[in-house]
């Protein structure tokens, strides 16, 4: 349809400027919204709390009348006991004489009256329970963590002796990147480029990955702090530029954006340039190429977008002067001159010159050509014209003419002007390359083209990438005939003008949150935002397949039967798939607000649906996972249900909701809420993945506000716990973790919140998803005893008291 298309075009021009202007106040007033929604989920659940409260204490009042008013004359024997007691007290306390005398009367008042009986004798029990659990606390029986300031109660199970003597150690597993799914095609430009090595360089979240087309194996340059946005090749095919933005440390405090100068071959840090100089970001990086890569240019994101040359190998930054205050998108150095740079973006087009240490510019004149609100790309020529692809869908040709003298005076200068235009495509010119002979490719928005043009700009051939790839956002040369086009659904194709596009790399392309993992296979699905349902192979690191449902998918989980696979979604419906047709075979809702976990019993035959409406939902599971009918719904929570698990025995769930409450349900009969979650305190899970429990107390960090850990997971082997955090880091303990500062293994990667994490179903690798980055990162498990450690908690008089965490696992 034209106008979406034209929408779409403009929506992602635009994003490329906005992108780049506001990210501090957006982040300020995302980090302000943030709180002021916490704040107010606090306090209705505090409301919502003390209202259950009073109407469990009037449930409990008539049972209370019938058991006082039998023990009636053992009430009275207790105050009588007292009274005597405080008599035979020193006689000088006279206060303590008056209470005792008011405590007599007060008896034969109530003998007097059984209706003043019952009610006393109720507050005298109150007050009777209220000093009996602080006993409990001291026997050791409980312990209090507070989130928020509120205390959440754990009860410890009887098989610890002594928690004090506890200890907590690192786990004897640790995790190593296998592989990454994914690739940001979303919102950067040239970041694709084929070494000679035969391996494809590329980025998504903070991981720049080399892809062996071939063997189809990667590597992994780790060395990047927050997102990647840029990339460039050094002339010698070998040294890589990769530049990163600034991101927020966890107290969001902004860090430091830098350009990391690394050797490809060895994935060696050769020098780290800019650091405390640029701002917010960087946007763009370039290497000379006249000179054998001597100079390598950096234009940042501040609101100036500072243009600085550098020589990198020294580390000295040779020049700086302000760009502009528009979006650019683009710099690079002329292949025949060091002297010679042009950058673009917004509206502008600018040829700088740099001499005796400064940099002056001139802008291109558009005379009386449309003026395009972006120009997005340029390439130079073999024959030393620059050409640039815009918003219009033009190419343009530049060349230096000489001054105006006769209308602009003596002092008039030479300018760069337009030479030629040439309609391209309908819709933005993304990207542009120039081939060894010096022919030209292009890769269209709108009209989703590749097309090959002469050295003087005569179509040649032209192909149509398939549609649900999006647009054409980049293209690298393979060998002048195959090309590798990365795209702007976050997708790498492989393929020729004569034989088509297939995929060799795909992801998500918005925010994900559901993530399971196949109970016997090397499988795992994923889903978000973006209505994408995706089933992938851990093993043969490929999509199996995908689809597209009608709404945001949340969360998911697979019966243990391995056939179907439920999908959560965000206005409370929920479908079942059948893994073999890939058709949905069950089609449910429940209330109208998203939900958040679905999880099936051990046996399959039940699954619990856990709501953003307080609810969690129970059905009877038939006919192999296609048939669901209500069982019950379990009601009790006073905020949304945030995770659940099943007991071993498929009788029981406990849950956890966002107000930090953790609570338990009989399912078997009729889904009642445990009122004594002390009798719990022994029983033991299929799963674990409730963020809030004894068995992971120790995985919070001291001073949490309760958001800060999006999901957790225990192993098969019950020896380890993953923790996907909002710090864009991935955590792995011991498990059980029942004590504050547990020391762990810290693993970056992840440029955004870690929204979930599973282990595959022999725990040989582990999952994580990023939010916004759009990535998912695939852990191997190393270390002795994979698979074989049952739960175990090792006593000891040393107590670990650290609470820092080895990064990256060493």
């Amino acid at each position: 349809i034209p106008g979406f298309f034209s929408i779409m075009d403009f929506n992602d021009d635009v994003s490329a400027e906005s992108s780049t202007e506001f990210p501090d106040r957006l982040s300020l007033m995302e980090v302000r919204l943030q709180a002021q929604e916490d704040e107010i989920t606090l306090l209705k659940s505090s409301l919502a709390d003390a209202l259950r409260k009073l109407r469990l204490h009037d449930q409990q009042i008539p049972l209370l009348k019938q058991q006082l008013i039998a023990g009636k004359r053992f009430v009275k024997g207790i105050i009588r006991v007292r009274r005597n007691s405080e008599k035979s007290r020193d006689s000088q306390d006279k206060t303590k004489q008056r209470l005792s005398k008011k405590a007599a009367s007060s008896t034969n008042l109530l003998t007097r009256s059984p209706i003043l009986v019952a009610t006393v004798n109720i507050r005298v029990i109150c007050i009777f329970m209220l000093c009996i659990l602080p006993f409990i606390l001291l026997t050791g029986q409980s312990i209090k963590m507070f989130i928020r300031g509120r205390p959440i109660t754990m009860y410890i199970p009887s098989n610890i002796l002594n928690y004090e003597e506890l200890r907590m150690d690192l786990p004897s597993q640790k995790l190593e990147l296998d592989w990454v799914y994914g690739y940001r095609g979303r919102d950067c430009r040239a970041n694709l480029y084929l070494l000679p090595s035969g391996e494809a360089v590329y980025f998504i979240a903070c991981v720049v990955v080399l892809y062996h087309i071939s063997n189809q194996t990667q590597r992994h340059y780790q060395k990047h702090t927050d997102c990647v946005r840029c990339l460039a090749i050094h002339p010698d095919k070998v040294r890589v530029a990769s530049g990163q933005t600034a991101g927020v440390d966890k107290d969001g405090k902004p860090l430091q954006p830098i350009v990391h100068i690394w050797d490809s071959k060895t994935l060696v840090t050769l020098q780290q340039i800019g650091l405390g100089t640029f701002e917010r970001g960087v946007g763009a990086v370039a290497f000379s190429s006249s000179d054998a890569g001597t100079f390598l240019c950096v234009i940042d994101d501040s609101n100036e977008h500072m243009l600085s040359v550098w020589d990198w190998n020294k580390n000295i930054k040779h020049t700086e002067v302000k760009n502009t205050n528009e979006a650019v998108l683009a710099v690079d150095f002329s292949p025949t001159d060091t002297n010679n740079i042009i950058s673009c973006g917004k509206s502008h087009v600018y040829f700088w010159t740099m001499s005796a240490g400064t940099l002056t510019k001139k802008q291109g004149i558009f005379g009386k050509y449309k003026k395009p609100k972006f120009v997005l790309c340029f390439v130079f020529s073999l024959t030393g014209d620059v050409l640039t692809g815009d918003s219009e869908g033009n190419i343009l040709t530049w060349g230096k003419s000489a001054a105006d003298i006769k209308t602009l005076g003596k002092g008039a200068k030479e300018t760069f002007q337009i030479m030629k235009q040439t309609r391209a495509h309908e819709g933005s010119v993304f990207t542009m390359c120039v081939l060894q002979g010096g022919a030209i490719l292009s890769g269209g928005g709108k009209d989703r083209k590749i097309i090959r043009w002469s050295a003087d700009l005569a179509p040649e051939r032209e192909c149509e990438i398939p549609e649900k790839f999006g647009a054409v956002r980049t293209i690298a040369d393979v060998d002048g005939e195959e090309l590798l086009v990365g795209t702007t659904r976050n997708a790498i194709l492989r393929g020729t003008f004569s034989d088509g596009f297939v995929a060799i790399v795909q992801g998500h392309v918005d925010e994900m949150w559901g993530l399971a993992t196949h109970h016997t296979q090397n499988i795992f699905l994923t889903c978000g935002n973006d209505r994408q349902v995706c089933v992938w192979n851990a093993e043969d690191h490929k999509l199996d397949w995908c689809t597209t449902l009608e709404e945001s998918g949340l969360c998911a989980d697979f019966s243990p039967n391995g056939a179907v696979v439920s999908v959560g979604l965000s206005t409370g419906r929920w479908v079942v798939l059948d893994l073999q047709t890939k058709e949905v075979v069950s089609d449910l809702t429940d209330g109208n607000e998203q939900l958040s976990v679905m999880r099936y019993s051990p046996d399959g035959s039940f699954l619990a649906v856990g709501s953003h409406d307080n609810f969690i939902y129970i059905y009877n599971v038939t006919e192999g996972g296609r048939r669901y009918t209500r069982f019950g719904k379990c009601t009790g929570h006073s905020s949304f249900i945030t995770h659940l698990d099943w007991s071993k025995d498929g009788k029981y769930v406990m849950s956890n909701s966002g107000d930090y409450e953790i609570l338990y349900w009989d399912v078997a009969s009729g889904c009642k809420l445990l009122r004594n979650r002390f009798e719990s305190k022994d029983r033991k899970w299929a799963s674990y993945t409730c963020v809030l429990g004894f068995h992971v107390m120790g995985v919070w960090l001291e001073g949490s506000d309760g958001t800060d850990i999006n999901a957790l997971c225990r192993s098969h082997s019950e020896s380890m716990v993953a923790v996907a955090d909002d710090f864009c880091k991935v955590h792995l303990f011991q498990y059980p973790c029942p004590k504050p500062k547990a020391p762990s293994y810290k693993y970056e990667g992840h440029g955004s919140h870690v929204t979930n994490v599973r282990f595959t179903h022999n725990d040989s690798h582990l999952l994580s998803m990023g939010g916004k980055d759009t990535c998912i990162l695939q852990w191997r498990v190393k270390g002795a005893g994979t698979g074989d450690h049952k739960e175990h908690l090792a006593s000891s008089s040393s107590v670990c008291s650290s609470s820092s965490s080895p990064e990256n696992g060493t």
